[in-house]
């Protein structure tokens, strides 16, 4: 009777986890995702070269795709039902469609591409070539390269403004700014700024540019219609990432050696706050009001969410090792988080006073970008 009645129990607690699961699922199920509609994530893993796509209302793995060694810049297209992404190691850019998960172009871009960025409209995508000391331009519908721009020594990033006439490119090895017409590719501008250029952050209106340094405790601003340098602002710490607020107000830059985040006030060009957030704070991400700012804290393993309007350091949320990189779902049901040392993406549902850690999915090896797409 024992042993009948430990059988029951374990049949009824197994039922019970299937249901709480399924629960969860439905929480986490977007009330715009009607029937038809998918929701999916797709994480670039550096140490196989594949790409893990993940269907984020079951909560599980769909495929893992090949995509060439290196993976980096995975980005969903803003119009059409496909992931883009690079193969560092193989010069090329890559096409997935979303609907049959299937790799439909491969574009040679040159040597070493590590970001990739796409027009306002989605009709371009920018490609640095940090090999090739150039940028490319492709034309997403014909998946073609249509345009090569001359960048300074290894080339880091290209970002296009938001009004969509200029492409700026950071160029580490030689400490400057390239400002390319978006049209052309025809060089506006050479701008000297602080050394190893790295992350870029434009505002809004297009107006400025806020440029992580590499090699100190500085970020440069510059002025884009002047196309001058304005400043190089001392931090406090390592610049990481670059995280604007909507309405471009604010920008907030983790600083991994100085446990916490500074706020900089894109109006005055100064440092207008510094918040204590964690152990080795390297990147964060912000929610979809702007209300709360999601920092990852990759020595602590923690997710740290910090209220923006209060300045307050919330309750950590435990994911897995080395959180690095994060992105919200559309609406802000859960906030997914990359964890490169546990390889697994974390989901934390945030649509909760108090945001809670949901599962972690395994992934593939030394996983880093992360890309979600409706369609």
């Amino acid at each position: 009777m024992r042993s009948g009645w430990n059988w029951r129990l374990v049949f009824l607690l197994a039922l019970l986890g299937v249901l709480a699961t399924r629960e969860v699922a439905l929480e986490l199920r977007p009330s715009f995702l009607r029937p038809g509609l998918h929701l999916m994530g797709y994480v670039g893993n550096t140490a196989d070269g594949t790409l893990t796509i993940v269907d984020l209302v079951k909560l599980s793995v769909v495929a893992t795709i090949p995509v060439g060694q290196g993976p980096s810049g995975v980005r969903a297209h803003p119009t059409r039902a496909e992931i883009w992404g690079l193969s560092s190691a193989g010069g090329y850019a890559w096409v997935l469609d979303a609907r049959t998960n299937q790799i439909v172009a491969r574009i040679a871009v040159g040597a070493l591409p590590y970001a990739l960025e796409f027009s306002p409209d989605g009709k371009r995508a920018y490609v640095a070539a940090s090999g090739a000391n150039a940028v490319v331009e492709i034309d997403c519908a014909t998946r073609t390269v249509v345009g090569r721009g001359r960048a300074g020594r290894k080339p880091w990033i290209a970002r296009v403004t938001p009004d969509g006439k200029t492409v700026v490119v950071s160029n580490r090895d030689d400490a400057t700014v390239t400002l390319l017409d978006a049209a052309s590719l025809a060089p506006l501008a050479v701008i000297g700024v602080a050394p190893q250029p790295e992350q870029i952050a434009i505002l809004p209106d297009s107006s400025k540019a806020f440029v992580t340094s590499g090699a100190t405790n500085q970020i440069s601003i510059l002025d884009l219609k002047r196309k001058t340098l304005v400043t190089n602002l001392a931090l406090g710490g390592a610049p990481g990432s670059l995280i604007l607020k909507p309405d471009g107000g604010e920008l907030y830059i983790p600083l991994s050696d100085a446990h916490g985040v500074v706020v900089v006030n894109t109006s005055t060009n100064e440092v207008g706050d510094f918040l204590i957030v964690g152990m080795s704070p390297s990147g964060a991400t912000l929610g979809p009001d702007g209300s709360t700012l999601y920092v990852f804290d990759t020595a602590a393993d923690h997710v740290v969410p910090v209220g923006i309007n209060t300045r307050q350091v919330q309750r950590p949320v435990q994911v897995g090792d080395d959180p690095g990189t994060g992105l919200m779902t559309p609406g802000g049901d859960a906030l997914l988080v990359v964890d490169a040392g546990s390889n697994d993406l974390a989901v934390i549902r945030t649509n909760t006073p108090i945001p809670r850690l949901v599962t972690l999915i395994p992934v593939g090896l030394k996983p880093r970008d992360l890309a979600i797409k409706v369609f």
